[in-house]
């Protein structure tokens, strides 16, 4: 595995982390009325769910041995059946994945009290999934 890429990949993630966190409203009300803010989180959001699937992507390639995933929800999928992630991380990650869907795609309404909850709430999702690439 390229460790210089997933590193770089793995600091990307880290700031975009950040970046929501430091500019999420306190309210849903608050995101409601800030469209600056909106597209921070939501852009900022949507590239950790990215960055989370080239991750996982690029280390079934090299130690899974598997055929690569159809889906990108399916990328979790794999990992978990690698026995890499637990089924609950596995399955919030697909849902961040469905959420990327909808802030890419615009395939619905955006809904601002989700975007508000994953932001405040989910964050530790992508960490937890950044830590099981951190070099020991």
């Amino acid at each position: 595995m390229d460790r210089a890429l997933i590193d770089q990949k793995l600091e990307s993630l880290r700031r975009y982390i950040q970046r929501v966190n430091d500019k999420l409203p306190g309210t849903v009300d608050q995101l409601e009325k800030d469209l600056d803010a909106q597209d921070i989180v939501a852009l900022n959001l949507t590239r950790a769910v990215q960055l989370c699937v080239d991750i996982a992507s690029h280390w079934l390639a090299e130690n899974a041995g598997v055929a690569a995933p159809k889906t990108m929800g399916q990328t979790f999928d794999a990992l978990r059946e690698a026995g890499l992630i637990n089924d609950d991380l596995a399955s919030r990650l697909k849902k961040a994945v469905g959420f990327r869907n909808v802030m890419v795609h615009s395939y619905d309404e955006i809904d601002w009290a989700i975007v508000h909850a994953i932001g405040h709430h989910h964050l530790g999702d992508f960490k937890a999934f950044a830590r099981l690439f951190l070099e020991d």
